[in-house]
């Protein structure tokens, strides 16, 4: 997993999601959930390379930059629950996946809904 449209096809592959591009720099891609619009990944291109944004566990985040040196706390984001991956053919394409997939799930918590009148 290495281009853009890798990333973005494998995001779209998981249920309810979509692409969006909010920003007037259209290098920035994020791929959100239907439901509750919540960002799963941002993907952009920096350094000649490109890069997902995912969210993960303190814990996690911690165990995969641990194991690859292209893994590293997040551009531009939390870096407690962010790592960012830079796609240069250094972490297999399954665990790009699983880090995305994470991600997802994490993100896709119900929306809480105000029960007081």
């Amino acid at each position: 997993m290495k281009t853009r449209k890798d990333v973005i096809d494998f995001c779209l592959s998981l249920e309810d999601t979509y692409e969006d591009y909010p920003f007037q720099d259209k290098n920035w891609t994020l791929m959100r959930h239907k439901r509750n619009h919540k960002v799963f990944a941002w993907i952009f291109k920096r350094n000649n390379n490109m890069w997902v944004n995912v969210k993960g566990s303190p814990e996690w985040c911690d165990f995969w930059r641990f194991e690859y040196d292209s893994v590293i706390p997040a551009y531009h984001m939390n870096k407690t629950y962010w790592n960012s991956i830079i796609l240069n053919g250094t972490v297999p394409s399954d665990k790009i996946q699983g880090m995305i997939r994470d991600s997802y799930n994490i993100t896709n918590k119900k929306i809480k809904v105000n029960q007081s009148k």
